[in-house]
């Protein structure tokens, strides 16, 4: 009999539950023909670089659907030039009634201001970005394979200047290749990778260059503000303001950290940080610690009086970690640094590194199986035992 069931506990027919409705599948965000191919649309973005992929019709599809009314732009400072034409586009083709733009600069999605815009009673915001050329999807031709792990939350290959994915030393990769027109993110992933010879592509120029990067110099200039920073007496951590660079949780974690050590740390918010802007408070403060970009203190540390850490080096200085010029070489790795391998291990505390080939300097601010310095860390709770599911009879 339909939808019945005889149970073994009884002799009645029992009324069987409702199937369960199937999962819902994801739906991809896709833009409809309609705007993809309207004539008049594409042909106001074909005044636009057409070097750049300013992503237009993906805005405008967003701002429709979400029935936006007011929207908030905001521009890298080398492409506000386009915010009003784009602006004209949205109103235009998007029913949009007022649009404002942003003239703070964004160096990326970490300094999108989206509480400006939402105290600006913006219904939408959006970052333009620029995008070289269009990601392949076809696999690479032999004799080459694709072999990036993806350093997530971030896609296989994708490096932010903060964040990249460590190779490792491996028989399979002698060299990559980066497409971009400037060095920043691929300095990132040369920090994390020493061992692996970087070429980049210009698509802009045509060519090919091979990168290097001073590890050891880099290196030395770190060492030398964390070791300052070790005498300090009055510590400062800076809040960065601008966008989401700034974290709370790396506050909250790091300030506990100070607490003990004995240190009562002053707290400054800053939208950007510059070394004429530190100097204002003078010998107040011994040693700064910032929360915004790593590589404010990476690429320009040296120019600040003081010492300007990022939240991993605050952990070298404070003693929770060792830093990687105090890590001994242990006899048993010896054969395996020979080899061009390490131990892999972090109970055996050598300079070999974590994993094969990794920097003993991580690049890791962003990534889900980074340190407690970075914006992602989340301690992982105990696995609760699940209780075994009981089926009827």
């Amino acid at each position: 009999m339909e939808n019945e069931t005889l149970t073994s506990s009884s002799n009645h027919l029992e009324q069987a539950p409702p199937p369960k409705p199937p999962p819902k599948r994801f739906i991809k965000n896709q833009i409809p023909q309609s705007i993809l191919n309207d004539p008049s649309l594409n042909a106001a973005i074909s005044l636009l670089p057409s070097n750049y992929d300013f992503e237009v019709h993906k805005s405008v599809h967003r701002v429709l659907s979400s029935g936006a009314r007011r929207v908030t732009l905001q521009f890298p400072d080398g492409l506000l030039m386009y915010s009003l034409p784009i602006s004209d586009i949205l109103r235009s083709f998007a029913s949009v009634d007022d649009v404002l733009v942003l003239a703070d600069p964004t160096y990326g999605a970490c300094c999108l201001d989206d509480l400006a815009a939402s105290a600006l009673g913006s219904d939408s915001s959006s970052t333009t970005a620029i995008a070289a050329s269009s990601p392949s999807t076809s696999p690479p031709s032999p004799p080459y394979t694709s072999s990036l792990r993806s350093s997530k939350p971030l896609s296989a290959g994708e490096v932010l200047g903060c964040t990249a994915p460590t190779i490792g030393r491996s028989k399979l990769i002698d060299a990559v290749v980066f497409v971009a027109d400037g060095r920043f993110h691929l300095e990132a992933f040369m920090i994390a990778n020493p061992s692996i010879k970087a070429y980049r592509y210009d698509p802009y120029l045509g060519r090919l260059f091979l990168e290097s990067y001073d590890h050891e110099g880099m290196k030395e200039v770190r060492k030398c503000a964390i070791l300052k920073a070790r005498k300090a007496s009055n510590w400062g951590v800076v809040f960065g303001t601008l966008g989401r660079q700034g974290n709370a949780g790396i506050l909250g974690r790091l300030t506990a950290r100070m607490e003990e050590r004995g240190i009562d740390p002053m707290v400054v918010m800053m939208s950007e940080i510059s070394p004429t802007r530190m100097e204002l408070f003078g010998d107040s403060v011994d040693a700064w610690v910032q929360i915004a970009c790593p590589r404010l203190s990476i690429d320009w540390g040296d120019a600040f009086e003081k010492p300007m850490l990022t939240p991993f080096e605050a952990e070298i200085a404070l003693g929770f970690i060792k830093g990687w010029w105090e890590k001994e070489m242990m006899p048993s790795c010896m054969d395996m640094i020979k080899e061009g391998e390490g131990c892999g291990k972090d109970s055996c505390n050598c300079s070999c590194g974590r994993v094969d080939g990794e920097t003993d300097y991580p690049m890791d601010y962003y990534a889900q199986d980074g340190g407690e310095w970075n914006s992602a860390y989340a301690r992982k709770s105990a696995s609760v035992q699940r209780r075994p599911r009981l089926r009827a009879r």
